[in-house]
């Protein structure tokens, strides 16, 4: 084997050797480049994301739009139903101590009774509850459900009345409120129908001479033996109190 042949074969294990370890290193280049290699797809899903990102922030815009304007209209009502409530309470609060002191007052006691309501919660008056109270005349203060039936009886009488003042009614149905008043106290509350019969009218459903003797007209129910059905009898009382004149 000549020098030559020894050299040539050592030149060619070279190239192969060095073609092998360009071929690795290409390989490796390659391998690198395809994970450095862009996905064309990620601009179009970036984009979508984008639209969608922007629909969502124009949508949350408009709810918080739509709530600030039901939160003001609902502080609007809230404001308009504490005004009017407020309105009405103040008219019958101012009312009451002189509905029940026309209701209670007497020869000896000029003044009569005093009355007064509250409410609980004044920033929210109607989700709290009311306080009405009265202090009969020679009486000292009690808890409404302390009183007698005949002095919450003039009571509720005192907060019916009161209420019509700040909202009339054509006429009024009372029925058997005398149930549990004394003659003393239906007298009175006779009168105070009488003072007011110009206002409304009184439709008395009574058992009490007192409230017949100052009647306009009477109306009995009595039962028909022959019948056996209910009969009307009607009595108009202006007449005989013309006579009278």
């Amino acid at each position: 084997v000549s020098i030559c042949d020894i050299c040539r074969s050592y030149s060619l294990l070279r190239y192969k050797q060095r073609s092998r370890e360009y071929e690795r290193q290409i390989s490796q280049i390659d391998t690198e480049l395809e994970k450095l290699a862009p996905n064309l797809k990620a601009m179009q899903r970036l984009a979508d994301i984008e639209g969608k990102f922007d629909d969502t922030t124009n949508e949350f815009e408009r709810c918080r739009e739509e709530q600030r304007k039901a939160q003001a209209a609902f502080a609007a009502v809230a404001e308009r139903r504490h005004s009017r409530f407020m309105e009405t309470f103040d008219v019958i609060a101012e009312q009451m101590d002189k509905v029940y002191k026309d209701l209670t007052h007497d020869a000896d006691f000029p003044a009569g009774g005093t009355a007064y309501i509250s409410v609980d919660n004044p920033e929210e008056p109607y989700n709290g509850g009311t306080k009405y109270n009265v202090q009969p005349i020679t009486k000292r203060f009690r808890e409404m459900d302390q009183l007698s039936g005949g002095e919450k009886t003039v009571a509720a009488l005192a907060l019916l009345f009161t209420i019509h003042k700040v909202h009339p009614s054509p006429f009024f149905i009372l029925d058997e409120i005398d149930a549990a008043l004394d003659s003393a106290n239906v007298q009175k509350v006779c009168n105070y129908t009488l003072q007011h019969r110009s206002e409304c009218q009184f439709i008395v459903i009574s058992l009490k001479p007192e409230f017949f003797e100052h009647a306009d007209a009477l109306v009995g129910i009595y039962k028909d033996q022959a019948t056996n059905a209910s009969r009307v009898l009607t009595w108009d009382l202006s007449s005989v109190e013309e006579e009278n004149d």
